[in-house]
């Protein structure tokens, strides 16, 4: 059993908290909170009583309450406080995304590494067993190489009420960008942990163009991958009704995940090998449909929590290391630079140059 403590009570922080209160993690007990609006730790203390109550998450992490933490606040607060509790000895769950920029997170990483304590971050798609089976047949290699990935993610539709529902929210300084940075994150990262990292990106960030925000809510991004492969990204919190098709196409064959259905259309042979040889203008390879059966299982959270806590106790498997947070961060920074400069931007970036950008939109940014 492993005692936690959540810092952060808003909205993640209470969904982790319900989770364990209702018995979804059987070897996690809940024995601290901390958050400057107390109230907010009302409903757990009322459920839990013998919980200790904080109003800062340093004052946790030093309350020596608990063996491990779990850091649910804003963006820019996740580096500080996960180095903060890395320092004092504790393990560390930290809701995504990892930071704001990778500066600051490769300093986190570094520190992560050295502690030799776990470290994981809140990626709990990566539990969505069509995902799973997604990367396992890409990984597997048998269907080869792959040559062009789309994903259009347009179902992340949020109301003008929604960021006006507290003032930091879609705001450079008090968040740190739009969709790619908060309603995103999760599929940038299955888009990296199953396809591998492009090495260049182009992006346009459209900034309030559906909503009267400071920050990007339309994206259109173009990838490039080191074996030629290419890929498009598209996102937004402006359409309604929304779609969700990632598909991956690969030299036998393609994958397509459509509002959580997996079909393989898998060809007869490589394409590469059936280009050169064939003796026919119009000939394609014969081609078979496949409705794949996966589990049909997404445990999101209570997944999460559980594999973290087996981990320190003894040392499972996390659903995602804390240290990849990076590499979702990397691809939304590039495509906000590559936004800002008009230009293709090649990874790794100048992360210098980025901080920068982001300081000056920080700087002019304005609190509603």
């Amino acid at each position: 059993m492993i005692k936690l403590g959540i810092i952060g009570m808003g909205n993640m922080g209470t969904i982790h908290s319900n989770l364990i209160i209702d018995g979804k993690t059987p070897e996690i007990e809940l024995t601290a909170v901390a958050d400057y609006n107390e109230s907010l730790c009302i409903p757990v203390k009322e459920k839990l009583p013998e919980v200790k109550v904080f109003k800062t998450g340093e004052e946790l992490i030093n309350s020596d309450t608990c063996d491990s933490v779990l850091i649910a606040v804003p963006h820019y607060q996740h580096p500080g406080l996960t180095i903060m509790a890395l320092n004092k000895g504790l393990h560390v769950l930290c809701e995504k995304p990892a930071g704001v920029y990778t500066k600051e997170v490769r300093e986190m990483n570094e520190i992560a590494e050295k502690s030799g304590l776990t470290f994981g971050i809140v990626f709990q798609q990566r539990a969505d067993s069509v995902y799973r089976k997604m990367k396992e047949l890409v990984s597997s290699g048998e269907l080869g190489a792959i040559k062009r990935v789309n994903w259009i993610i347009t179902d992340w539709y949020r109301s003008q009420y929604y960021y006006d529902s507290g003032d930091w929210r879609a705001t450079w300084n008090g968040e740190g960008g739009g969709v790619l940075l908060n309603q995103c994150p999760h599929n940038i990262d299955i888009l990296q942990w199953i396809c591998g990292m492009p090495n260049k990106v182009h992006a346009f960030c459209h900034v309030g163009k559906w909503h009267d925000i400071e920050v990007e809510d339309d994206v259109t991004a173009y990838l490039e991958y080191p074996n030629g492969a290419t890929g498009v990204l598209v996102t937004t919190t402006g359409d309604t009704p929304g779609d969700n098709r990632f598909a991956i196409t690969l030299e036998k064959g393609m994958l397509i995940c459509d509002k959580g259905n997996l079909i393989l259309h898998k060809l007869a042979v490589n394409e590469r090998e059936f280009c050169v040889t064939v003796k026919d203008a119009w000939a394609q390879p014969e081609c078979e449909t496949i409705v794949l059966e996966t589990k049909k299982q997404n445990p999101q959270h209570d997944d999460v929590l559980n594999a973290f806590a087996a981990n320190i106790l003894r040392g499972e498997p996390l659903v995602a290391p804390g240290e990849e947070g990076i590499n979702s961060l990397t691809l939304s920074n590039a495509m906000y630079l590559s936004s800002w400069l008009g230009k293709t931007i090649d990874i790794p970036f100048d992360e210098n140059l980025f901080l920068e950008e982001l300081n000056k939109r920080r700087t002019a940014s304005k609190r509603k």
